[in-house]
């Protein structure tokens, strides 16, 4: 029997879309001025480990027709642990996306401004806007296609530029063998805890349960992955090595992302300028629209509501989000507390929802010939181990800053 073949591409584009935000973007930027090609290796690194814990999480929906909230929903035995495992995880996931909510924002209309001159301020209520609506026509395929090109546009604008640097590919191969130089550490967890992001776990299980209905459908959806997350990979390898020939080779010390963008004009003129601002506007927008896309999958499946995309509570939660978003962004507030309290919340997240895929993936009753093997056994608890250390860092480091 064949599965669903009128697309072989959607939900893998929307993790991209996720991790390629403004965050994202200015790590790559700041690794690559301080530190040149030396952390291209952790990038490919968290690539590898998005794609093999999103390809669970695939996997999972089209053996069990669940998603991961749904799935994390039947997980606790008693009610006392379920509540508490229900609550938590709703705070880290719908929080933290509503805390980030406001950098995506802001990041888009950072990258406009840059273009056009126009305030930012003017963007911010478009960016919203924009997320608002499309969210709004309550139809996944619109926003799969939307994303996909925003990914496109910054595929474009990104690599165009990594053309016009002519980079020094020795040294990029260079960068390929792990080193942690002096003061680098920091910036290596940010650049994996950037690409691997707990709430693309509930976002990619959706969106595969919205796209595919069976388990013939699995090439497609890994065929999907590979090719979107590595797209992704390749975006911010570029960001890496752009800024690492543009600022690290002549010594320029750079703050953040979108500086790069006026630094680089006088190398490249206007086209370069122009290049980088849509870029970080696509970036901005793209993570502005999954951000609250993941937080409503998520709620959803946890508190098992029903209707999918067309429930109240599901509109509630994503239009919440892009609300807290807005306001954040339009009276420039700092949600310090909130922003602290999802870092911390999604460090602990992120390895109890890997650990848990692990154990249903190894559920044959329920997961039937979509069972983990011994070898992915054995690359699903090195990926635990390394999530759980990050997850203790980010918490560490929130303490001794």
């Amino acid at each position: 029997m064949a599965g669903n073949r009128k697309s072989s591409f959607g939900p893998g584009f929307l993790v991209t879309a996720a991790f390629i935000g403004p965050g994202t973007v200015t790590s790559c930027t700041i690794a690559g001025a301080k530190f040149g090609y030396a952390l291209i290796y952790a990038l490919v690194f968290a690539v590898i480990m998005t794609v093999i814990l999103q390809e669970m999480t695939g996997r999972l929906s089209l053996a069990s027709g669940r998603d991961l909230g749904q799935a994390l929903r039947e997980f606790p035995k008693s009610f006392f642990t379920r509540v508490v495992f229900i609550v938590i995880t709703l705070t880290a996931i719908t929080l933290g996306c509503a805390a980030y909510e406001a950098g995506n924002i802001i990041g888009g209309s950072i990258g406009l401004e840059a273009v056009t001159s126009v305030s930012q301020k003017y963007w911010v209520g478009l960016i919203s806007l924009i997320a608002f609506l499309l969210l709004g026509r309550q139809k996944y395929k619109y926003v799969e296609k939307f994303l996909i090109l925003l990914v496109l546009l910054m595929s474009f604008s990104f690599l165009t530029t990594f053309l016009l640097i002519k980079p020094d590919i020795s040294s990029m191969i260079k960068g390929l063998v792990p080193t942690i130089p002096s003061g680098s550490l920091y910036l290596t967890l940010a650049l994996i805890g950037t690409t691997v992001v707990p709430y693309n776990l509930f976002l990619h299980s959706s969106a595969v349960k919205e796209k595919w209905q069976n388990r013939w459908d699995l090439k497609s959806a890994r065929k999907d992955l590979l090719v979107s997350i590595s797209l992704g990979g390749f975006i911010s390898i570029a960001i890496i090595v752009t800024s690492a020939a543009a600022f690290f080779e002549h010594n320029i010390v750079i703050s953040n992302g979108i500086q790069m963008a006026q630094q680089l004009k006088p190398l490249f003129g206007n086209l370069t300028n122009v290049l980088f601002g849509l870029g970080f506007f696509a970036a901005g927008l793209s993570s502005a629209l999954t951000a609250p896309y993941a937080a409503a999958f998520a709620s959803a499946g946890i508190l098992g509501w029903k209707g999918g995309q067309t429930s109240k509570g599901f509109k509630c939660v994503w239009a919440s989000v892009i609300l807290v978003g807005f306001i954040v962004s339009l009276f420039n507030i700092k949600p310090l507390a909130v922003i602290i309290f999802a870092q911390v919340a999604n460090g602990l997240i992120l390895p109890v929802a890997s650990i848990f895929l692990l154990i249903v993936l190894n559920n044959r009753k329920k997961m039937g010939d979509l069972a983990n093997s011994w070898k992915q056994n054995i690359l699903g608890g090195i990926i635990i181990v390394i999530v759980s250390c990050l997850g203790i860092w980010n918490i560490i480091k929130l303490f001794l800053a």
